[in-house]
């Protein structure tokens, strides 16, 4: 058996309302363009998650609907989860440890520093701080969650909207 788990920092915020409360803040411009650009690559992979997770942040809440929308996952299907409004790695964690055995195919949307710390303790990887919208891909060879670990994953991929922009441009 093997999990596979798909984390994604939320994409680009508006800090446009200094007084707007962090989890209010929505998505600006970019950031709703490189979710649609995410959502796209993603769906060009094949990536279809049993479930779709994010942190009820607005910013976060707005990522993983364009994706849900661009993967062709119904977005009634979309569970907000409370404690992914997190910017701990092991808050991240303890929600992944918890998720059902019988989902194999994962996507998370959540928060930096968590998603980073969480992607590089999973998988071993140095990645160094992922970018808004970005996505990193981890298998797993267990069947149970709970047994994810510091190193347990293989890093699959890692992709970014400038990395994405970056190759269109080279050819």
């Amino acid at each position: 058996m093997m999990k596979r788990l798909y984390l994604i920092r939320h994409a680009k915020s508006s800090w446009a309302d200094a007084g707007r409360p962090d989890f209010d803040r929505p998505l600006n411009g970019r950031g709703k363009r490189d979710a649609l650009l995410i959502g796209k690559r993603l769906a060009a992979a094949g990536v279809q998650p049993d479930l779709l997770i994010s942190s009820p942040a607005r910013r976060a809440r707005k990522t993983a609907r364009a994706i849900a929308e661009e993967i062709g996952y119904r977005e009634r299907d979309l569970v907000l989860i409370d404690a992914l409004y997190t910017f701990s790695r092991e808050g991240l964690v303890s929600v992944l440890r918890d998720v059902d055995d019988e989902i194999k195919a994962l996507v998370v949307v959540g928060h930096n520093d968590a998603i980073s710390d969480a992607a590089e303790w999973l998988s071993g990887a140095a990645l160094g701080s992922i970018p808004t919208c970005g996505v990193v891909s981890i298998t797993f060879a267990t069947d149970r969650w709970r047994e994810l670990d510091s190193g347990s994953g293989v890093l699959e991929f890692f992709e970014y909207p400038k990395r994405i922009a970056d190759a269109d441009r080279q050819g």
